[in-house]
């Protein structure tokens, strides 16, 4: 039986992948055990629970970016989350530490070093975060979603996803996903996301180009999101869905999609073979851009920039593709070629050789 302890949180990109490498675990041994460390304050103090897993705190220690104060707190800090983290692997006799990249992330990766135990990282991003450029350098155990992410001994192995995503069968499901959103089964659909939380220019630009798009003979599954105010035009065929807890019933009727491009997202979006549009979030380190770099220059994707989105661009630019059906299945194939849908075992079998090679 083996302890694993996995490592990360802050955000549904760190945590959404370590999640879904916790299940595939579990499935595949039962009787291991699963302890996932982050910190109070990430989504994982209320996706772990949630999902069955035990999870333990360190504080949220962010990286000082310039020599002040704070910096010169972050040290101790620093060392006295190590040591926590030391104490954990001591007392649940963890064989192996696996890291997702987030603040729980860099003390856990000083941790296993000092405890002389494998240390196994995932990049989620095509941009790594700070962390996992830190810790890669401590492992040669290093999987990555996107291949030529610029990681010490990258390994690709795609994104691990949510077994829901990984075995979506659109065909067979799409009548009932379609019944589950009020959809109608015989109009094809564009999928439009910003994510949990929205995304104002997305909203905007598809709010104001919606008549043409119906008119197009296209239908529209709109998740607008929680932090965006909605503004239901209240037209047949425009279904609006503050949030989507049920994303692979929304995956399984789109025919295209627009879309912010998180790595996650991206990843679905691509290995289930839709046609997207990708407006990166324009803040943060540039990562949404580079994540779909592959899918556009293979020709399964779109990319606009954040500012120049506007509805005259979908209308001119956007809308002649979804009525290009030869041009869509293309798109579809060339997606579906960039990225692997079971991440999630790849992963699993990188923590695996990891475990062999201490034996060894």
């Amino acid at each position: 039986m083996t302890t694993y302890l996995l490592a990360g949180g802050g955000t549904a990109g760190h945590v959404n992948p370590l999640l879904a490498v916790a299940d595939y675990l579990r499935s595949v041994e039962p009787d291991s055990t699963i302890v996932v460390l982050g910190t109070a304050e990430g989504l994982e103090a209320r996706l772990v629970p949630a999902r069955g897993y035990e999870l333990l705190t360190i504080p949220r220690l962010p990286f000082p970016r310039r020599p002040n104060r704070e910096a010169l707190a972050f040290f101790p800090r620093f060392a006295r989350a190590v040591s926590r983290v030391t104490e954990i692997i001591r007392e649940y006799s963890v064989d192996v530490v696996v890291g997702f990249g987030g603040y729980a992330s860099a003390p856990a990766y000083r941790a296993a070093k000092r405890c002389d135990i494998p240390l196994v990282i995932h990049e989620a991003n095509a941009k790594p975060g700070l962390a996992n450029v830190l810790g890669a350098r401590q492992t040669s155990f290093v999987g990555v979603a996107f291949e030529h992410t610029e990681l010490p001994h990258a390994r690709f192995v795609g994104m691990p996803l949510r077994v829901e995503i990984e075995r979506l069968d659109r065909v067979a499901i799409q009548p009932e996903a379609r019944a589950h959103f009020g959809l109608d089964v015989r109009l094809p659909t564009l999928l439009v996301t910003g994510g949990s939380q929205g995304a104002r220019s997305i909203n905007e630009a598809v709010s104001a180009a919606a008549s043409d798009i119906l008119a197009a003979g296209y239908q529209i599954l709109h998740v607008w999101g929680q932090r965006t105010e909605i503004q239901d035009p209240g037209r047949e065929h425009y279904v609006i869905v503050p949030y989507c807890d049920r994303m692979d019933l929304a995956l399984a009727v789109a025919d295209a999609a627009i879309s912010r491009s998180g790595s996650a997202t991206a990843s679905e979006l691509s290995g289930l073979g839709i046609p997207a549009l990708y407006v990166p979030y324009p803040h943060g380190n540039g990562e949404q851009r580079f994540n779909v770099q592959g899918v556009v220059a293979a020709g399964g994707a779109l990319l606009v920039d954040d500012s120049e989105l506007s509805a005259a661009w979908v209308r001119e630019r956007f809308l002649p593709l979804l009525l290009d059906g030869t041009a869509l299945d293309t798109m579809s194939r060339a997606a579906a070629q960039t990225v692997v849908l079971d991440g999630a075992r790849r992963t699993v079998e990188l923590i695996h050789e990891a475990l062999a090679s201490r034996l060894r």
